[in-house]
């Protein structure tokens, strides 16, 4: 054990250190403190900011469900383009779920007027926006429904794989997968149509629908 006098020459070498150093110390404790800070103004504008963008995209929202229906309407045609403009306004401003959702609504009204290029394209820029988010993979697997309606069939199965292999789960992967099956027939590549239904067999086994249709195009296959 440490004697008394070995005990207060180290407590006057730290006195002693903390009187030589005592400003750049303060000085630290107070960078930390404003660091500190800092994070915690900087975390709480970022709340406002997200749930302001949110805000923002359910309105957006709001005025597209009410004019969905009338996209290909000549006399809704007006307000349709002036709520593109606003959306594509606020998709450039923000990213995450609110930037996500403002693109697929943008691909949406293209959907409905059978404009297919443009409607991959938007439904990219919701995948990338989207990213980090359960939004990604959706916009993919419909960008790959606007790239198939055009008869870009190599591009479509690769953005149902890129949809499969997204980080974020996506619920209807088993239908995506068997999607890439289907257009490697129409392809006229029966060996990966037959790979991709097998991948449907072994992956998704408790999906019962899925599992029965790949099962019954592996059989049609190879009785041609």
């Amino acid at each position: 054990m440490k004697s008394d006098n070995e005990k207060n020459d180290f407590a006057d070498k730290i006195n002693d250190f903390v009187q030589k150093n005592r400003k750049t110390i303060i000085l630290s404790i107070s960078v930390v403190f404003i660091l500190i800070a800092g994070l915690i103004v900087f975390l709480s504008l970022q709340n406002v900011i997200q749930k302001n963008a949110i805000s923002g995209a359910d309105e957006l929202n709001g005025r597209f469900e009410e004019l969905r229906y009338y996209i290909g309407d000549e006399n809704y045609a007006v307000d349709i383009e002036a709520l593109l403009s606003d959306l594509n306004t606020f998709a450039k401003k923000h990213g995450g779920i609110a930037g996500s959702r403002a693109w697929s609504m943008i691909a949406q009204i293209h959907s409905g007027r059978q404009e297919w290029q443009q409607a991959e394209d938007f439904w990219l820029k919701a995948a990338k926006a989207g990213a980090r988010t359960y939004l990604g993979p959706i916009s993919l697997f419909n960008a790959a429904a606007a790239a198939e309606e055009q008869g870009k069939l190599e591009k479509a199965i690769e953005l149902l794989q890129e949809c499969i292999n997204h980080k974020f789960e996506f619920p209807a992967a088993p239908r995506a997968q068997f999607s890439i099956g289907r257009l490697y027939e129409e392809l006229n590549n029966n060996p990966a149509a037959i790979e991709a239904y097998r991948i449907v067999l072994t992956d998704w086994q408790n999906v019962s629908v899925w599992h029965q249709l790949a099962r019954s195009r592996i059989i049609a296959i190879e009785i041609k």
